[in-house]
């Protein structure tokens, strides 16, 4: 049975997650169901709030039902059938078809593990409820909304990826590794940082998108400061006046980023596999944020995003780097100065 399971949701996972499923591979085998599991419970949370149909009390709706279910609070599934259709995505409408497979998912592991994984769950669904809340349905055409202010970014931004920094965490030290008490404060916090700046990249990668939907993550009082509202952002000529702005949320994840380095830095010499899976986001991370202090965010037709072959050329580096003695430190500064 458990067999059977793990194949369905090792299934869904490479074909749902075009930049998780390498870091996956590289996850010590304690703790690399549990974390694939949560990756694909939080991505069908993600798939109804950001479905483009429907009015904001029927996706929360959905989101809340969705969640008693996993939570074990209740046993009546909703039917995606019909949102399933709804989605421009093929793998994200098989998903949806199969939400039953991957809330059965939870049988297979105990009851900490469960526990853990449903409390991050809990965490990010409260935050796309709260972006649904804020934002309405992510249709085209309608009225830009902003967020207040910087505290609610960084709140937004924990909801939804720093609270998997603190999981990340628990699940390693559970099953993997183990750090001195007087440190594991500051690795937790690290690791919520860790989360927070892989967030931050989606949100000034994704700018044009977020905009024709309604959405800008950027403060409202922040753009006030330079002139500008979310509605100037439609328009790439206004990239100069954008850019000082830009800039400093780009310096906020430069900055976690290095948190996320010293993370990596606090784990055993021996934890090669953890090392791994947690250094290739962040070469990624930092390859991106260069990409993205160089071209033109507005423009919504200069997508920038890491390919394929970049992908599989960093995990070659990383590989190597992890067998040569120092080689971690030379690729991570190699790389954050390219």
């Amino acid at each position: 049975m458990a067999v059977l399971i793990n194949e369905k949701i090792d299934t869904l996972l490479e074909t749902t997650s075009r930049s998780f499923y390498p870091t996956l591979k590289y996850l010590p085998k304690k703790i690399r169901g549990q974390i694939g599991l949560l990756y694909l419970l939080a991505r069908v949370a993600d798939t109804i709030a950001d479905t483009k149909h429907g009015e904001t009390d029927f996706l929360t709706n959905l989101l809340q039902k969705y969640n008693e279910v996993a939570q074990g609070r209740s046993s009546e599934l909703p039917d995606f059938s019909e949102l399933a259709t709804l989605q421009t995505n093929e793998h994200e409408a098989e998903l949806l078809r199969h939400v039953h497979d991957v809330v059965e998912g939870l049988e297979i592991y105990s009851k900490e593990d469960q526990q853990r994984i449903l409390e991050c769950l809990d965490t990010i669904v409260g935050g796309q409820i709260l972006d649904l809340q804020r934002f309405g349905p992510a249709n085209e055409g309608g009225k830009i909304s902003s967020l207040d202010s910087n505290k609610e970014l960084d709140d937004y931004t924990f909801k939804v990826a720093g609270c998997v920094g603190v999981f990340w965490t628990d699940m390693s030290l559970a099953h993997v590794t183990s750090i001195g008490s007087d440190k594991e404060e500051e690795f937790y916090e690290k690791g919520i940082r860790f989360g927070k700046a892989l967030q931050m990249i989606n949100i000034l990668r994704d700018i044009p998108e977020d905009l024709r939907f309604g959405r800008c993550y950027l403060p409202g009082e922040e753009l006030e400061k330079h002139g500008l509202s979310p509605h100037d952002l439609l328009d790439k000529s206004n990239i100069e006046q954008f850019r000082p702005l830009y800039d400093e949320y780009l310096d906020v994840t430069d900055q976690h980023l290095e948190a996320a380095v010293e993370y990596i830095r606090m784990l055993p010499d021996g934890q090669f596999r953890l090392k791994a899976a947690t250094m290739l986001p962040v070469l990624i991370g930092q390859r991106t944020v260069s990409l993205l202090r160089t071209g033109n965010i507005l423009d919504s037709d200069e997508k920038i995003k890491i390919t394929r072959d970049e992908m599989k050329s960093y995990a070659r580096k990383l590989l190597r780097a992890l067998l040569i003695p120092g080689g971690v430190n030379r690729l991570l500064k190699k790389n954050k100065n390219a």
